[in-house]
């Protein structure tokens, strides 16, 4: 049991930012929508074409692997690595820097069950000790209200970073490796799960560490005026705010309110609630199929004409496009 009282010790700035970035990441979504154990051998080189707005996970099983991305220094992977890149994008898998890549899809690929797949590029068998054995799942990764974070993690994010931090890390990686390279019934389920919970642990372990890159973002969570005025926001959406009641949470004039919250967040406080707004009824649309109608209340619109208005200025979509984008995907998978 936690103990609160008056002789715990006070949480410093650092601490509180991570407790509200922790409350508004209860609406994260990460779940693979494709899964892969792929063996291989070298020489070899693989092509990733993750689509736009979907993340993917690299577990190394056994051997050794490039990752390369972008302009980067190609990444060095031994067995046990697991990375995640929360934006997708393409990317290589290969023996050697120069080694080319081919679409890992034309390979020789048997379904196992829904959506897990095992793919062979060993044309001429792979001998067990100079095989190359990874686990990859392409996933869908929503943060929600917090859907800005997912554009200041970096491209790669990798699990042995984390080890020191969050060191139930490390048997997670085990038993990937162990489920990965001697398959037993019900592997591929056990390994799948498995990916969903390490890629999650990853996000959360760059959040604690103080999300990198995303300085100005964070440091305006770290500010304990702002942070009181961002998480009101995040806990009622629907809330007719004004920037003067903003102030108020936060403690200070609507003047100096204003002007910090800008330049900390590069927005006004109102255009900020508009946009996570539209971020909420996008995920309440593409994942909860939720009527557009009830969203446009939530959300505390005047009407679904107000709403839908409000949603196309300010993601350049109509709310039924959206929805009929959404189901079109999911006919598709």
């Amino acid at each position: 049991m936690f103990d609160r009282s008056s002789k715990s010790p006070a949480a410093g700035p650092r601490d509180a930012a991570v407790d509200l970035v922790s409350e508004l990441l209860l609406g994260m979504r990460l779940e693979g929508v494709h899964y892969r154990r792929l063996q291989t051998k070298a020489p070899f080189g693989l092509r990733f074409e993750t689509p736009y707005g979907r993340a993917q996970f690299h577990f190394v099983a056994h051997g050794t692997a490039l990752l390369r991305y972008a302009d980067a220094t190609p990444l060095s992977l031994g067995c046990g690595d697991a990375i995640f890149l929360p934006r997708g994008g393409a990317h290589d898998l290969v023996s050697a820097p120069d080694e080319p890549s081919c679409d890992v899809d034309r390979f020789e690929t048997e379904t196992l069950c829904g959506n897990v797949d095992v793919t062979s590029a060993c044309p001429a068998g792979c001998p067990q000790d100079e095989s190359v054995l990874v686990f990859s799942a392409c996933m869908n990764f929503d943060l929600g209200g917090m859907r800005p974070l997912i554009a200041l993690m970096p491209e790669v994010m990798r699990a042995d970073t984390l080890l020191v931090r969050q060191p139930e890390i490390e048997p997670m990686l085990k038993a990937m490796e162990r489920e990965t390279c001697t398959p037993r019934a019900g592997s591929v389920g056990v390994t799948a799960r498995l990916a969903d919970v390490l890629a999650a642990s990853i996000v959360r372990g760059w959040v604690e560490c103080g999300s990198d890159n995303a300085v100005g973002w964070f440091e305006a969570l770290r500010d304990p005026r702002l942070g009181r005025a961002i998480g009101a926001l995040h806990r009622a959406p629907g809330r007719n705010w004004t920037v003067a009641e903003l102030a108020a949470e936060a403690g200070c004039s609507r003047s100096l309110f204003a002007e910090r919250f800008q330049s900390m967040t590069g927005q006004s406080p109102l255009r900020y609630l508009a946009e996570l707004r539209m971020r909420l009824a996008t995920q309440w649309i593409e994942h909860e199929r939720q009527p557009i109608d009830i969203i446009a209340q939530r959300l505390g619109y005047a009407s679904q004409a107000a709403f839908s208005r409000a949603f196309k200025r300010v993601t350049g979509r109509s709310p039924g496009m959206v929805r009929h984008g959404s189901g079109s995907q999911r006919a598709a998978e």
